[in-house]
């Protein structure tokens, strides 16, 4: 699994430098130097355009679990939880988790606790949040790991308002938009939706050139 998911990163760095004529990189330099520079712009710069648009439009497209979602999406691409599904719905578990723990807790109004420390009602909101965001989760088949950090942020009161809700995911839907379009690009079957069972519906990668 380790090999395979090393050719899958490979055949998708080096589909996009084929893409945009710059192949010299890879007769240059060894693969693990191409993925990590891949990795590098096309996570900064998928941020970056969630983050100007939350500059643009005053409003919180961008929050810290993004950031752990945009790897994922590009060092495992093919991987289930990088699907649009997972992400999408694992984010939207966590926000509404974390909403649940700071209504169930009298919270909904209270100041962050980044601002004013953390009492037991926090710890119970913070529980409750994170322990339903994984049940369902896994009940639901939607594993997305960065959205058990939706679910603290949440819960935490750094975003404790519904009107917010709409906001974090139309911030996730930015960062999923980027990662179709370079996967595509490098010629992977990236989803629209939902990533086909493990061992099926993946094209052959590449052999992954020794370092």
């Amino acid at each position: 699994m380790g090999l395979k998911n090393d050719k899958l990163r490979w055949q998708l760095a080096s589909g996009v430098l084929r893409a945009l004529h710059l192949e010299q990189l890879m007769a240059r330099y060894s693969p693990k130097t191409v993925m990590a520079l891949f990795n590098l712009v096309n996570s900064g710069v998928s941020i970056a355009l969630v983050a100007l648009v939350a500059l643009v439009t005053q409003e919180a497209f961008i929050f810290p679990s993004l950031g752990a979602t945009a790897f994922i999406l590009f060092y495992v691409p093919m991987a289930q939880p990088a699907s649009p599904r997972n992400t999408l719905c694992g984010h939207f578990i966590g926000a509404v988790m974390g909403l649940v723990g700071l209504h169930l807790f009298g919270l909904q109004d209270a100041t962050s606790a980044f601002l004013t420390g953390v009492d037991l009602s926090r710890v119970g909101a913070v529980a409750v949040a994170m322990g339903l965001t994984s049940c369902l989760m896994v009940a639901f088949g939607v594993a997305h790991p960065p959205a058990g950090a939706t679910a603290l942020i949440v819960s935490l009161g750094l975003m404790p308002d519904l009107a917010q809700l709409p906001v974090l995911m139309a911030g996730v839907l930015l960062l999923l938009v980027h990662a179709f379009l370079m996967n595509r690009l490098a010629g992977l079957p990236y989803p629209l939706w939902s990533s086909p069972p493990p061992g099926k519906g993946l094209d052959p990668s590449p052999e992954l050139p020794r370092t």
